[in-house]
């Protein structure tokens, strides 16, 4: 295990009487830390606070979120939580799906298995996907065929953070983080010596069963063990009608050879899509109060099919690959309090071995990827000084990289970083200040590869980051706020180093070894009504990328495979995120609230035009209904039709999904045992999501069932 310790300066500020005006009626101090590199902890419950206040509170304004203690309410940027019981209802098989329904959040929908986040129109190397605070160490974010080794049943919460105050991370949340916390190094010891928490769901559309169990035991004073394992299966995707786009479909009809002329009658199943994973997982920690030191070891397997690409050359032929995942991961974390200026210290670290093979359907293993590497984070949190307080740190980041057969597209590369980061808040009265900068060293090496006709190849960056945003309360309802940055990111690995086939993205990609780093400027502004029958979140946002990095077409065909090289230029990407809720009242003797979210992105690079796989315009509206025990919702999402178009990219027909879903508490005394059933894709419909490579080939989900029992003791 080679982890070497990195320095990230972050410093943040716990909330003072003014910021607690910011919180909800029944929000009050949080009772204990739930932090980690990414320090996460549930708010407590105001003593004066009515039981249907408490019933019918924002979940997301109780959460601690993002390196130090601080409300969401306190966030400046845009920010989605999802706890155990939403978890529930939008739990799906990939982490992308998962998350697809929050504002400002797509996916790749590479397939139902390999589905990655995208946040405001960025992804790949642009977003960070954590577990608690630390790296997923996989190779998801070289290719959309590529799965997250995060499987969503294991969490407890996700956090999803967009804006500046990402830029904590590292270089790579340029775009935002996703953040998955889990209970695989226990935080608290369980109330009654032990607890357990189970989850058992089925869905419809693949036929797809999952389970999951965790159990939580002080086997002695202040010593917690842990364990858990999962289990998930399922079977080829039913989508809602024909797999290719009407033009497709077209273009297969007017064949002459017959075995293209069939594509045009494919619909129902998609092929090649099913799956299966488990995982096992173990953990030890010693918790006294604040004192909390601990370990954990994971191993994942997974085995999943990518959808097929359809080939409608009869000389093409259309490949079925299947992946075949295993990572063992092995994670630390200590929290020591301290007295003084600093009040504690963090102390997080994590390292893995990765590898997949990508098997032809004819069962020989194509390619081989393998990775290993660690991540590891120090920070310390400072105590709060009339109405400033911080955290300071160091990080540190490590991997190798290599690849055997035939996607070999890259050289065998190592990359390191190291930063320096610190984020400063001051509150003086109803005026909360913020800022903080980043300085990070990254270093990235190829080796030779006659293979690939690539010579030994060394590049070094430095970049710097920086944030500075104000929040202020306009009144006690209201909350407006402003934030500038400039952002840098160092070149990834791929971007700088490839030069082959990638079948992945169906291109053959040529790096460019003299790439800058990426920098961007940006401006995000937001006005939030926290409080009273109706709650507001709006936020507008606007970034200018000098040296932005993208793949163009040359023109050219290699092995098949158009060329696609990477190049740098000037880019803008604007929009907003609105959300809001309001309780609508009492009728019938039930509570009604309803809820609207809607998110656009617009995205251009100079010389080039609009960038490619940018969602559409999207809006999701529901209503929800509770009578005591029972819980329903019913809503719609609409996204619009996308005909802004990258160069080769098709246009994206709008669809309209009806979701509906009903919970079932069914004893007062046991609230951590719940029933749900779910219907998505109600009428069936064909829906393709522009952010997708595979969209003309593969549309979502039809209608699928979902049936969930989730228990804790």
């Amino acid at each position: 295990m080679r982890l070497v310790s990195l320095l990230a300066l972050s410093v943040a500020l716990a909330p003072t009487p003014a910021l607690a005006q910011m919180a909800p009626a029944d929000a009050g101090a949080s009772a204990e830390a739930d932090s980690g590199a990414a320090t996460a902890i549930d708010a407590g419950t105001d003593a004066t606070a009515t039981a249907e206040e408490d019933e019918h509170h924002d979940h997301h304004d109780d959460i601690v979120v993002t390196g130090v203690r601080r409300k969401a309410g306190d966030v400046l940027g845009g920010l989605s939580v999802l706890d155990s019981e939403e978890l529930a209802k939008e739990l799906r098989p990939s982490l992308g799906e998962t998350l697809a329904r929050q504002p400002g959040v797509s996916a790749t929908s590479f397939g139902p298995a390999a589905s990655r986040p995208i946040l405001r129109g960025l992804s790949g190397d642009r977003i960070r996907v954590l577990t608690d605070g630390i790296g997923s160490f996989d190779v998801s974010a070289s290719s959309p065929d590529h799965a997250v080794a995060i499987n969503p049943l294991t969490a407890e919460r996700i956090e999803v953070l967009r804006g500046p105050s990402a830029l904590v991370y590292g270089s790579s949340a340029i775009g935002g983080v996703v953040n998955v916390i889990d209970r695989r190094i226990p935080r608290s010891e369980p109330e009654d010596g032990y607890d357990i928490n189970g989850l058992v769901e089925y869905g419809s559309a693949a036929e797809e069963r999952n389970a999951n169990l965790s159990v939580d035991g002080e086997v002695a004073p202040h010593f917690v063990v842990h364990a858990d394992g999962n289990w998930s299966k399922s079977d080829d995707l039913r989508t809602g009608g024909h797999l290719l786009t009407k033009e497709l479909r077209e273009e297969a009809a007017a064949s002459p050879f017959p075995e293209i002329q069939e594509l045009a009658d494919l619909k129902g199943e998609l092929p090649n899509t099913a799956a299966k994973s488990w995982e096992l997982a173990g953990g030890l920690a010693y918790v006294d109060g604040p004192l909390n030191v601990g370990v954990s070891v994971t191993r994942h397997d997974a085995l999943y099919g990518v959808p097929i690409r359809f080939s409608l050359d009869p000389d093409i032929e259309a490949e079925a690959p299947t992946i075949d995942v295993k990572q063992t991961r092995y994670d630390a974390r200590a929290e020591i309090p301290l007295s003084g200026f600093f009040s504690a210290v963090h102390l997080r670290g994590g390292y893995a071995e990765y590898r997949h093979n990508e098997i032809e359907d004819t069962g020989d293993v194509a390619s081989t990827f393998r990775t290993s590497g660690g991540e590891g984070r120090a920070e310390l949190v400072q105590t709060e000084q009339d109405g400033w307080s911080g955290t300071s740190g160091v990080q540190y980041f490590k991997r190798k990289v290599g690849i055997d057969g035939e996607e070999k597209f890259l050289p065998d590369s190592r990359q390191s970083q190291a930063g320096l980061f610190t984020m400063q808040s001051l509150v003086r009265g109803p005026l909360r200040l913020e800022g903080g900068v980043r300085v990070e060293f990254s270093k990235l090496d190829a080796d030779a590869d006659t293979d690939l006709g690539t010579p030994e190849l060394s590049s070094d960056f430095t970049t710097f980051s920086g944030s500075l945003g104000a929040a202020y309360d306009l009144s006690p309802e209201w909350r407006a706020g402003l934030t500038l940055s400039r952002s840098a990111r160092a070149p990834s690995i791929d971007e700088l180093f490839a030069n082959g086939p990638h079948a992945g993205t169906q291109a053959f990609e040529i790096g460019e070894p003299d790439l800058d780093p990426e920098k961007s400027i940006g401006v995000e502004a937001s006005i939030r009504r926290h409080k009273g029958p109706v709650t507001v979140t709006a936020t507008a946002y606007y970034n200018h990328f000098s040296n932005f990095i993208f793949q163009a077409a040359t023109g050219e065909i290699e092995d098949d495979l158009p060329v696609y090289q990477y190049r740098q230029g000037k880019a803008e990407y604007y929009g907003f995120e609105l959300e809001t809720n309001a309780e609508l009242g009492h009728a019938l003797g039930i509570h009604w609230d309803g809820d609207l979210i809607a998110d656009y992105v617009h995205a251009n690079v100079d010389d080039f035009g609009p960038a490619p796989q940018i969602p559409p315009f999207r809006l999701l509206g529901g209503i929800s209904a509770n009578g005591g025990p029972v819980e329903g919702r019913l809503e719609v999402e609409h996204a619009f039709r996308q005909n802004r178009n990258a160069p080769l990219e098709t246009e994206t027909d709008g669809y309209t999904l009806v979701n509906a879903s009903v919970d079932w508490h069914p004893f007062d005394d046991r609230p951590g045992i719940m029933l749900g059933i779910t219907a998505n894709n109600v009428f069936d419909v064909v829906a393709r999501r522009h952010s997708s490579l595979l969209k003309d080939y593969a549309p979502l989900a039809g209608r699928d069932i979902r049936l969930n029992a989730r228990f804790a003791f």
